[in-house]
C-alpha cells in the first residue's frame, strides 16, 4: 500500500518553468520592392530546378547522398535517440540487478571475542535480486526526458538545416565554375585579338609605317591579358575541388559530370518570397534556436530537484547458505535460505553551501542566453533574406548596364582597329579600346554569375530545399550495416528526419 502511495505522489508536480516559444521579433514585410517577389509561400521545395540546369539537379542529389558532414549528422541524430533512450529508462527503477556470491572463509583465532564451538573455515553462498527506485516526485526525470527529446528535435533540425547549406553550396559552386569557364574563354578570345593587333602592328613597324612605339604597346597588352589567364585557372580548380569536397569525391577532373564547358545557369525572375513570419516555420536553424531553449529550460527543473528530498523504495530478495552448523550448500534454495528486505527511504542534500541553488542559476542564465539566441536568430533571418532581396534586385539592374556596355565595347574595339588599319588613329585608342574591353566583358559575367548567386542566397535565406529529403533515412544503408554489425541498434537507425 506504502508503494502505490508513494507511485501516486512521484506523479504530482514537476519543478521548474514550463517552456513556451519564445517571442520573435517582429517584421511585417520585406523591405525589398522588387514585382519578381509574391507573397506567396514558396511551393517548390527543390528549388535548385528553377535553374533547369539538369547537371546542377544530379549535383546537388549526389552531395545529399554523399556528402560527410551530412552524414555525421545523421548519425548525430542517431545518437540523440539513443540518449533519448537512455532518459526514458529512468522512469522506471534505476536499479535492479541480480548478484550472487561464493566466498570461502576461514575465522582467525585471534580475533576478538573468537567462540572456539564455531566452525573456523567454511564457504557462503549467496543469489539476489536487489532494486531500488527512486520517485520522479519532482519531475526530475520528467524533465530530463523532455529535455532530451527536445535535444534530439535540434539535432534533426540541424540535419535539415545542413541540408539547406549543402544545396545552397553546390549550387555557388557549380555556378562559380561556369562563370570562371566563360571569363577565361573571354580572356582567351580577347588574346587573340591581341595577338593580331600585335601581327598588324608588327608589320607596320615593319614596312616603316610607324614606330616601334606601337609594336611595344601592342606587346604589353597583351602580355597583361594573358596574365589573367593563371589566376582564372587557379580560380576554376580550387572551385573544382571545393565541389568535389561537397561530393565526397577527391579532387579532380569533374568534366564527366559536370562536362568540359556550359552556359551560366539562368535564374528565374518570379520568386515566392512568402512573409516573414513563415521563416518561423522554414527555416531549420530557428527551429534548431527554439529546441535548444526548450532542452534548457527542461534543465532548470532537473537542477531545480535536487533542492529537495528524493524518495526511494529499495528492496533486496534472495537465499543465501553456508555449510556451518546444520547447513550446507544444498540447503540454497530451501525456504530456510530465503531472506527479504526492503521499504522506503528518503535522502535530502542539506549543508551544500549553496552549490544547488547556483546549479540552478547556472541553468536559469543558459536558458536566458537562448531565449537571446533565438531572437538573434530570427533577426538574422530576416537579414539574410534582406541582403539576398536586395543584391538579387540591383545585380540585375547592373546585369542591363554590363550588357549594354561589354556591346558598345566589342563595336569600339572593331572601329579602332579598322581606323587604325586605315592610319586614321594613333595604337594607344586601339589599346585603350581593347583594355576596356577585357575589363566590360569580365565585369559583364561577373553580374550576370551575381545574379545567380544573388537567387541562391535568396532560396538558402528562406530555407527552402530540406523538404525534399523529409522522411527519407538520415543513415546510409551501407553505414547502417556496418553499425548494425558491430552493435545492436534495434530500430533507432531506422527512422528519418523531419
Amino acid at each position: 500500500m506504502l508503494s502505490v502511495i508513494f507511485f501516486w505522489l512521484g506523479g504530482c508536480t514537476s519543478v521548474g518553468p514550463d517552456f513556451h516559444r519564445p517571442e520573435a521579433p517582429s517584421h511585417e514585410a520585406w523591405l525589398a520592392k522588387n514585382p519578381s517577389f509574391s507573397k506567396e509561400r514558396v511551393t517548390q521545395p527543390a528549388w535548385w530546378r528553377s535553374f533547369n540546369d539538369p547537371v546542377l539537379d544530379q549535383l546537388v542529389e549526389m552531395a545529399f547522398q554523399q556528402n560527410l558532414p551530412l552524414q555525421v549528422a545523421g548519425l548525430r541524430i542517431a545518437e540523440a535517440r539513443a540518449r533519448l533512450g537512455i532518459a526514458l529508462g529512468n522512469r522506471y527503477p534505476q536499479l535492479q540487478q541480480i548478484g550472487g556470491s561464493v566466498s570461502a572463509v576461514r575465522l582467525s583465532e585471534n580475533s576478538p571475542n573468537f567462540n572456539p564451538a564455531a566452525d573456523e573455515d567454511f564457504t557462503n553462498l549467496q543469489l539476489g535480486f536487489d532494486a531500488v527506485w527512486e520517485l520522479d516526485f519532482w519531475g526530475r526525470y520528467r524533465r530530463a526526458i523532455a529535455s532530451t527529446e527536445a535535444g534530439v528535435m535540434a539535432s534533426e533540425a540541424d540535419y535539415d538545416d545542413l541540408l539547406v547549406i549543402l544545396a545552397a553550396d553546390v549550387a555557388r559552386a557549380y555556378i562559380s565554375i561556369r562563370s570562371l569557364e566563360e571569363r577565361l574563354s573571354l580572356v582567351r578570345a580577347n588574346i587573340q585579338l591581341q595577338e593580331e593587333s600585335l601581327r598588324i602592328a608588327t608589320v607596320r613597324y615593319d614596312n616603316g609605317a610607324t614606330t616601334e612605339l606601337d609594336k611595344q604597346q601592342a606587346a604589353s597588352n597583351l602580355a597583361n591579358t594573358q596574365a589573367l589567364e593563371p589566376g582564372l585557372i587557379i580560380a576554376l580548380r580550387q572551385a573544382s575541388h571545393a565541389l568535389s569536397l561537397l561530393l565526397a569525391i577527391p579532387p579532380g577532373d569533374l568534366s564527366e559530370l559536370i562536362g568540359q564547358s556550359g552556359p551560366l545557369p539562368k535564374p528565374v525572375f518570379d520568386v515566392a518570397t512568402g512573409v516573414p513570419a513563415d521563416l518561423l516555420r522554414r527555416r531549420p536553424d530557428v527551429r534548431r534556436a527554439e529546441y535548444v531553449a526548450a532542452s534548457q529550460s527542461a534543465l532548470i527543473g532537473v537542477a531545480t530537484a535536487d533542492l529537495y528530498p528524493s524518495f526511494s523504495l529499495a528492496g533486496s530478495i534472495g537465499y543465501q547458505t553456508s555449510n556451518t552448523g546444520n547447513s550446507s550448500s544444498e540447503d540454497m534454495f530451501n525456504s530456510d535460505s530465503l531472506f527479504f528486505s526492503g521499504g522506503p527511504s528518503f535522502r535530502w542534500n542539506i549543508f551544500n553551501y549553496g552549490r544547488l541553488k547556483n546549479n540552478v542559476r547556472v541553468q536559469d542564465a543558459r536558458f536566458q542566453q537562448s531565449l537571446l539566441s533565438y531572437q538573434n536568430t530570427v533577426l538574422n533571418a530576416y537579414r539574410e533574406v534582406e541582403d539576398a532581396m536586395a543584391a538579387y534586385t540591383e545585380s540585375r539592374r547592373e546585369t542591363d548596364f554590363r550588357a549594354r556596355s561589354a556591346g558598345a565595347a566589342l563595336r569600339a574595339v572593331d572601329i579602332a582597329n579598322t581606323r587604325y588599319r586605315e592610319g586614321a588613329i594613333d595604337f594607344q585608342r586601339v589599346i585603350d579600346s581593347q583594355r576596356f574591353l577585357v575589363t566590360q566583358q569580365d565585369q559583364w559575367t561577373r553580374a550576370r554569375s551575381d545574379i545567380a548567386l544573388s537567387l541562391v542566397a535568396l532560396y538558402k535565406a528562406l530555407g527552402g530545399g530540406w523538404e525534399v529529403m523529409a522522411g527519407q533515412p538520415v543513415i546510409r544503408n551501407d553505414t547502417l550495416q556496418e553499425m548494425q554489425q558491430r552493435t545492436d541498434w534495434g530500430d533507432l537507425l531506422g527512422g528519418g528526419g523531419n
